[in-house]
């Protein structure tokens, strides 16, 4: 990978505060800060995250847990006798199973950043929750400032059986720079000119400075397709085949009805949309808000991350935000036009040299409602 020569790597981006930019990732690269073997490829760099890619085994384990203050990662899978088994020439990871991954990429953190992940948007979309685990780790999808060590995940698919192989990439990691916040004046002024999310309904949507989205379950009228519905006890699926499987082996289509409503079985996933489209300008990254009670008993949008560009291209308009939704213990009756998510904005420390789109062969941007990356489309 070559090195980069620009402004927002320098001293005085150094010191400025809110989500790393492409360039400054870069640039913790070359120092050293992360390293992996082999070495950091390309694309794995994104305009405001980084990819993680699998090691070579993985360690199925009988409970999810976090290592505590006092232990390593590997000294717990040791204490739930962890068993090995080697994804080399591909594996499959079964379905209701949790399994522990060594990551490719390690950390030795000297910038005083701080790091989160999430899972990467096709990884969601295939319901697979996957969470950022360090030694001594006190909280899923964090890294505390100063982390020298390795890094693992968590991986339990919840729906469908996953093949994977050493360098598939199921989660992603942003580093933080102090604690940037957007002032709530900013956040309404561009909501208010349409920067942000782009909706018919000209009411404001925010509250403590986040930006609320909606479901739409309306479409383009009755009858119209406006969701899927995960099938039961279908084929595994190779998360490295793009565009590869019949969405019908795999989902059931949902139709809008005489009324617009959708009950939620807490045994199924679903893949629906927002009425709005989502916009994030090149200065700022956004953030999906995964479960919030006040609005209901389900989750929405196991990938948080959008990046700077999404939906934006140079101009207002947006792209529609995927949401993968399940409900939580019992049956849940959505509506449309009823608030589903939130989306926290944060300023970046400086603006990407790339930003999320077709540059990048980005593969959502303008999306509609769409599923994996994996399956077939049209």
């Amino acid at each position: 990978m070559s090195d980069l020569a620009d402004p927002g790597s320098g001293p005085a981006a150094a010191a400025r505060t809110g989500i790393l930019p492409y360039q400054a990732l870069n640039a913790m690269r070359r120092a050293g800060e992360i390293i992996a073997e082999p070495d950091i490829l390309p694309d794995q760099l994104q305009p405001a995250s980084i990819d993680l890619r699998l090691g070579t085994v993985a360690y199925r384990v009988r409970a999810s847990f976090l290592p505590g203050p006092n232990a390593t990662v590997m000294e717990r899978i040791g204490q739930l006798d962890g068993y090995a088994i080697d994804i080399s020439a591909g594996a499959v990871l079964e379905r209701g199973c949790v399994y522990v991954v060594p990551l490719l990429e390690r950390l030795k953190l000297t910038s005083g950043v701080t790091g989160f992940a999430n899972p990467k948007s096709s990884t969601g979309r295939l319901d697979i929750l996957t969470r950022l685990i360090t030694d001594r780790s006190t909280a899923f999808d964090q890294i505390e400032r100063g982390y020298e060590g390795p890094l693992y995940v968590e991986i339990a698919p919840r729906t469908f059986s996953a093949v994977v192989r050493p360098g598939t990439r199921l989660n992603q990691v942003r580093f933080r720079r102090g604690s940037p916040s957007l002032a709530a004046t900013e956040l309404i002024r561009l909501h208010k000119g349409g920067q942000l999310v782009a909706s018919e309904d000209e009411r404001q949507n925010i509250k403590e400075k986040l930006v609320g989205v909606t479901i739409d379950l309306q479409g383009s009228g009755r009858g119209s397709l406006v969701g899927y519905r995960a099938k039961k006890h279908t084929d595994r699926i190779d998360v490295e085949k793009v565009g590869y499987y019949d969405p019908q082996d795999f989902w059931e289509p949902v139709y809008a009805h005489r009324d617009p409503a959708i009950i939620l079985n807490p045994d199924d996933f679903y893949i629906l949309v927002t009425r709005e489209a989502v916009g994030v300008p090149p200065d700022l990254a956004a953030e999906m808000v995964a479960y919030d009670t006040t609005v209901g008993e389900f989750r929405v949008h196991y990938a948080g991350f959008f990046d700077p560009g999404f939906g934006w291209d140079s101009a207002a308009g947006g792209a529609k935000a995927v949401l993968e939704v399940r409900s939580h213990e019992v049956p849940f009756m959505l509506e449309h036009g009823q608030t589903v998510g939130w989306l926290r904005y944060e300023p970046m420390a400086a603006r990407p040299d790339r930003l999320y789109g077709a540059g990048l062969g980005s593969n959502y941007q303008n999306q509609g409602l769409a599923l994996a990356k994996q399956f077939r489309r049209g």
